[in-house]
């Protein structure tokens, strides 16, 4: 954390349709000199006056210009910030920049970031360095991949006190949502598929379940054969049809770099897949199928970065996971986690901003390094969520 900054927080992108409500939701839950200071930064000084005035912020809230594309300009702003909160995506395109601003300055860093192989290069280059100078560099932390993340780890601390022991085979399943995916995911798909057409390669790591586990907090672990989760079937442990689930690609990763940072609470013999669930019979079977549909991206309908959801669709958005645990005893548990806003602009713009408030208030101790949301910051980021998110993290069973 870098500890001669002039601002607590910065938001970067805050001229975007996310990063607005990041900072309508920062002068709302915590305006008026409360808790912490902050600043708005984006390309241009008339439309970060415009927003700051829309979203009712005060008319002395610091305002920084910066570009993505200037260098010089990312660690400026870096050097002022204790955090820097960034929706400006795709990062495949314009997230390097600030992440090696951010390092090299000290300074705290969390984004949006599902982006599997920008991620991966950003740990291979970075993550040495971060922990040199402090910097902790915090991925995916909005709806991709915090209540998933979160969740199983809530799940393994409750199994461990009710059986004495972690689950090593653990299911996520998406019950139920309103809402889809934002503009910046859809374009962060775009981007990935570029770099996938570019160089075929690059398709092993996308899939191979441990591509995140790279750096020295994470050591390469390798864990065993993981579910594909690639086929619409019956699924009795839960008891009801699953189907694909798009976040999967990015959140089974993040849990298994979580585990191997955490130093394998969950086993290293752990597995642990991601999918959509209906319920039993032909109702469960086309419940399924409406819910892989709600997370299709491309074509014309697709999202585009900069629009989203009107208010009235993001307060009526929700979300409700399921993590359902089986320990080596055959003994079972089951999670909810829900969210009581749309999941790709609601309930993301106050998680990754309780998230960036969480590293500096509440994590002081933890130690420079790249991080997912769980090994950085764990039950005190959920206790936070709870208290001012509008998460729940429930045992069901």
């Amino acid at each position: 954390m870098n500890p001669n900054a002039e601002f607590d927080v910065v938001v970067f992108g805050a001229t975007g349709f996310t990063g607005r409500l990041v900072a309508e939701y920062l002068d709302a839950q915590y305006g008026n000199g409360k808790a912490f200071s902050w600043a708005m930064a984006g390309r241009s000084a008339d439309k970060l006056a415009q927003v700051r005035d829309e979203i009712g912020a005060p008319a002395g809230t610091p305002l920084i210009v910066a570009d993505s594309t200037d260098p010089g300009s990312m660690e400026a702003m870096a050097s002022r910030a204790k955090c820097v909160i960034t929706t400006v995506g795709p990062y495949t395109l314009y997230g390097a920049p600030l992440v090696e601003a951010c390092v090299a300055t000290g300074t705290d860093y969390v984004d949006l970031a599902g982006e599997v192989l920008w991620m991966r290069d950003m740990i291979n280059a970075h993550e040495a360095a971060a922990r040199k100078s402090g910097a902790r560099i915090v991925f995916s932390c909005g709806f991709d991949s915090i209540p998933f993340d979160l969740g199983v780890q809530f799940l393994q601390e409750k199994a461990q006190e009710k059986f004495g022991s972690p689950c090593p085979r653990v299911r996520g399943r998406m019950r139920d949502m309103r809402g889809a995916a934002s503009g910046g995911t859809a374009a962060s798909g775009v981007a990935t598929f570029a770099a996938l057409q570019a160089d075929p390669s690059l398709f092993e790591p996308l899939l191979d379940p441990f591509s995140l586990n790279g750096g020295a907090l994470a050591g390469g672990f390798k864990g065993p054969e993981q579910p594909a989760g690639d086929k619409v079937y019956e699924d009795e442990a839960v008891g009801g049809w699953v189907g694909p689930f798009i976040m999967a690609v990015i959140n089974t990763k993040n849990i298994h770099r979580s585990n191997a940072q955490l130093g394998h609470p969950y086993g290293e013999d752990f597995v642990y897949d991601e999918m959509v669930l209906g319920g039993p019979g032909e109702k469960g079977k086309a419940a399924v199928d409406a819910l892989v549909a709600v997370f299709e991206m491309g074509g014309e309908d697709a999202p585009k970065p900069g629009e989203g959801p009107s208010k009235e669709e993001r307060v009526n958005g929700f979300y409700d996971h399921l993590v359902h645990g089986t320990t080596k005893n055959g003994e079972t548990i089951a999670i909810a986690v829900k969210g009581d806003m749309d999941p790709g602009y609601g309930s993301t713009s106050k998680m990754i901003s309780e998230a960036a408030l969480c590293l500096i208030q509440d994590r002081a101790d933890l130690p420079g390094g790249i991080y997912t949301p769980a090994s950085a910051m764990g039950a005190t980021l959920r206790n936070r969520l709870v208290k001012s998110a509008g998460l729940t993290f429930e045992v069901e069973g």
